[in-house]
Formats: C-alpha cells, sequence, structure tokens
C-alpha cells in the first residue's frame, strides 16, 4: 500500500496558527542553493519571485522541492494575472499565489476564479498529470483543492489603492499584500517609497484590508519602516531577498578589506 501523501498547510492557516506577525524573504536568484539557505535560515516564509526573477515553470518546480523539507511557508508570484499561467503554476504544486498589479474588483475576482475548479472557478481539471495533487497520492486532491489553495493580491498602484475597499471585500481573497516601488512609480515618486503621499496610500490600502478582516503584508528592506508596517498591523513582511543579501554582504565585505582596511 503507498504511504498517504498530505500536502503542507495553506499560508492563511499558517497566519492563524501564528501568534505574531510572519517575516519572510524573497528568492529570486533561481538557485535552489540560495533558496535552501534562505529557507534553513528561520524565516516563516518564502516568496519565489517568477514576475522579476528568470524563471519558467522548470526552475520554480525545482525552487519548490528544494525548499519542502525546511518548513517555511512558500508563496509563488506569478508573472500576471493570467489564468492559463496560475493553472500551470497550481499545477506544478504552488499552493500559495500571488498575483501581482491587482487594479479593481474584477480583475481579483478573475484571479479568484483561476484558483478553484468548477463551480466555483474555471481552474482546468489535470490533477492526476500534476505535482498539485502528487499525480493521485493525495487522497481526495478535486474534493478538496480549494481548502489547499491560498490567493493574495497586490496593491501597488495609485487605481488598486482607490479600488483597496473593494478588492480586499473579494471573496476567495485571502490577504492583501502592497508594493510600495511600484505604488511609489504610480504616485509619481519613483524611487521614494517613504515619500509622504506614499505611505499615506499604503495607509489606506491597510485601513481597507483591515475592514474587510483581510490580513495585510508588506514588502520592505529599510528595517526601521519595517518596524514600523508591523506595528501599524501588517500580518506578514519581506524583509529581504537572497540576491540583496549577498550582493550588500559582499559589496561590505570588499569594501573593508579594499578601501577601509588597506592596512592590514
Amino acid at each position: 500500500m503507498p504511504l498517504p501523501v498530505e500536502l503542507p498547510e495553506p499560508f492563511h492557516e499558517e497566519m492563524s496558527a501564528s501568534d505574531s506577525p510572519l517575516i519572510g524573504a524573497w528568492v529570486s536568484a533561481g538557485s535552489a542553493t540560495n533558496a535552501e539557505i534562505l529557507a534553513a535560515a528561520g524565516f516563516d516564509f518564502l516568496l519565489v519571485d517568477a514576475e522579476h526573477s528568470p524563471y519558467g515553470l522548470e526552475t520554480v518546480t525545482h525552487l519548490l522541492r528544494a525548499t519542502d523539507g525546511y518548513g517555511p511557508a512558500r508563496i509563488v508570484r506569478v508573472p500576471s494575472n493570467d489564468t492559463v499561467l496560475i493553472k500551470q503554476y497550481l499545477d506544478l504544486g504552488a499552493q500559495n499565489i500571488m498575483v501581482p498589479m491587482v487594479e479593481s474588483a474584477s480583475e481579483a475576482a478573475a484571479a479568484v476564479a483561476a484558483m478553484h475548479y468548477p463551480p466555483r472557478g474555471v481552474r482546468g481539471v489535470g490533477s492526476a498529470l500534476a505535482r498539485s495533487s502528487r499525480w493521485n497520492a493525495v487522497e481526495g486532491y478535486l474534493d478538496r483543492a480549494s481548502e489547499t489553495v491560498n490567493l493574495t493580491v497586490q496593491i501597488e498602484s495609485a487605481r488598486g489603492v482607490a479600488n483597496a475597499a473593494e478588492i480586499a471585500a473579494v471573496d476567495g481573497v485571502d490577504q492583501i499584500f502592497v508594493g510600495p516601488a511600484d505604488l511609489a512609480a504610480s504616485l509619481g515618486h519613483l524611487g521614494r517609497p517613504r515619500h509622504p503621499e506614499v505611505v499615506a496610500a499604503i495607509d489606506q490600502a491597510f485601513a481597507a484590508a483591515a475592514k474587510a478582516g483581510k490580513p495585510v503584508g508588506v514588502n520592505c528592506f529599510d528595517r526601521a519602516q519595517a518596524r514600523e508596517f508591523l506595528a501599524a498591523g501588517a500580518s506578514f513582511v519581506l524583509v529581504g531577498a537572497d540576491v540583496q543579501l549577498l550582493s550588500q554582504a559582499a559589496r561590505n565585505l570588499a569594501d573593508e578589506f579594499t578601501q577601509k582596511g588597506s592596512n592590514l
């Protein structure tokens, strides 16, 4: 008899079980080794970024496999709000999906539909051929597939913030995630995510999520500001990325020994 296979808990279950906000890091390099290092470092969750990183479906599959045994939840950010793409990412075993640049309730509803099989949604049925069900090793997968997935939508534009209350209220949206960098660009403050207008827009998105009873997260590599977001009610915060951490550490080390340490 084959052993029963159980999938990891979806992200919203991880949050419900935690007494404190969840802290995560981006997996952006495409390296399974880097992903494993982050998975073993003590973060609560990892975000595998297929929007801005050089990832195909095979790379994302390898990254999920490389981090399977370590504990942190894995969220996969898809490149766009595309039903076919979302189906493919779900089938390769991504349970927690983040959809970027959602600007309206109708766009959020389309993402929700892509996450679920009929009659609730429009997800194509191919689980017997897919890693999502571990090739039918997960007992009763089709009947409870909706219980195994989680949807985060990103609000990262002026239009998205204006419609934040309607987006957050969509049934099937589990979390809201605010992207300060794109939001700053949308508001005319490219590269200045701490501009007061940007901070005010983030506060507006936070308030909309809270009113809808949905957890809200944010990306912030500035440690002081990350703590401010946590104090403001963020339920999950991304505080670093594999490429950013490596780049920063490498530059600091090179600077120490090639400039400051020239008299060694």
